[in-house]
């Protein structure tokens, strides 16, 4: 059995040492949802703001709608905003990807008693 000073109680799941045979790891409770969301989209808020500033630097948005929208009367800075907003559905969902990916293993991995 497992014991420990402190243990955590969080929405009647309890959070502390895991006993996994071998050692014990400590998983932390959860973290609130604003903070989770924040964390996805504030870095890929910022990357999206460096790779537009980047591409459009030598990129034209009207050059570039001549070649693939051509019947589309696109302006010009409805084509930064479009590429903004693609750079950043694209950050946001690597961001989500490595958050998926860095969750603790022993929050879905428990041992089968």
């Amino acid at each position: 059995m497992v014991t420990l000073a402190r243990r955590r109680e969080h929405r009647g799941q309890r959070y502390g040492a895991v006993n996994t045979g071998e050692s014990e790891l400590f998983d932390h409770p959860p973290r609130p949802m604003a903070q989770r969301v924040g964390a996805i989209l504030w870095p890929s808020f910022f990357a999206a703001g460096v790779s537009t500033t980047v591409f459009f630097a030598f990129i034209d948005p009207l050059a570039l709608r001549d070649i693939s929208f051509v019947d589309w009367e696109i302006s010009r800075e409805l084509g930064y905003t479009i590429g903004f907003f693609m750079f950043w559905l694209a950050t946001a969902a690597s961001s989500l990807f490595t958050w998926i990916l860095l969750r603790p293993a022993s929050r879905f991995n428990r041992p089968l008693d």
